[in-house]
């Protein structure tokens, strides 16, 4: 060891910092997780994500700790009472007269008071709440719109059919949640799948005739199995303050396009 510490002072010097340094971080991680416990005491904890196709909103206050307190039962008592003694019987002399004698007079002998019981007054026990815990959950659903399409019937090779998707620009909605507003917004994005192997991304939603955001002219006749993808995502918004919402909610439309030849050119 004195041979090590000869030769490596740097070394050494080095290896203490790295100690001292591990042991900061490890104290300050524990007390930044004491930080996290106590949080939702004062101020609610809010979060907003998407689980299983909806969005979840979630909300909890309080530490939620109780003590039931069960006080000593109080004893009423009532002092005991003494009893009077009675004074000794008084013997009145009498004068001998002939031929009756007087008894002695003797005075009645008071009743001694009774000692009333104890009673004994319980008190119910108390619940003593330090904190109300608050904790709630509310799932949302978003709108599942369909796929619409021009022509619908008579649609011909090498012409343009006009698609659009049949859903709101967004999806708002405000949330009460263990008394604190909740704003949430969301809009889709789009991916759509013309059934010939073609695909095209737009964030429109697409219109009818005259609009042509979203087209496509196949160049075959046949059936095809047309599918937009919709992606949501958005935001949420507490106390002035937007968040982005955790993932992504992404929803499925279908629809069977039958396309036919022409049976005279087509000029324009």
């Amino acid at each position: 060891m004195s041979s090590f510490t000869a030769k490596n002072p740097h070394r050494r010097s080095t290896l203490i910092v790295a100690f001292i340094g591990l042991f900061f971080i490890a104290t300050s991680m524990g007390n930044s997780e004491q930080a996290r416990a106590v949080d939702c005491i004062d101020t609610a904890c809010l979060n907003v994500y998407t689980q299983n196709g909806k969005i979840v909103i979630e909300g909890r206050k309080g530490s939620g700790k109780a003590a039931h307190v069960s006080p000593k039962p109080v004893i009423k008592t009532t002092p005991k009472a003494r009893a009077s003694t009675s004074p000794k019987p008084m013997y009145m002399p009498v004068k001998k007269r002939k031929p009756a004698s007087v008894k002695p007079y003797v005075a009645p002998t008071p009743r001694k008071n009774v000692i009333p019981q104890v009673v004994a007054k319980v008190v119910p026990k108390v619940l003593v709440s330090t904190g109300v815990s608050l904790n709630d959950r509310l799932e949302k659903l978003l709108p599942t719109g369909a796929i619409a399409y021009q022509p619908q019937e008579g649609a011909l090779v090498n012409v343009p059919i006009i698609y659009w998707a049949q859903l709101p620009a967004f999806f708002t909605s405000k949330v009460s949640i263990i008394g604190e507003v909740i704003d949430v917004t969301m809009r889709p994005s789009f991916l759509w799948s013309y059934g010939d192997g073609t695909f095209f991304a737009t964030t429109n939603f697409g219109a009818p005739y005259p609009s042509r955001e979203i087209s496509h002219t196949y160049n075959h006749a046949g059936t095809y199995l047309v599918t937009m993808l919709a992606t949501w995502g958005g935001t949420w918004t507490h106390n002035g303050i937007s968040r982005a919402i955790t993932g992504q909610i992404r929803k499925f439309s279908v629809a069977t396009v039958r396309i036919s030849k022409a049976t005279t050119p087509i000029t324009s």
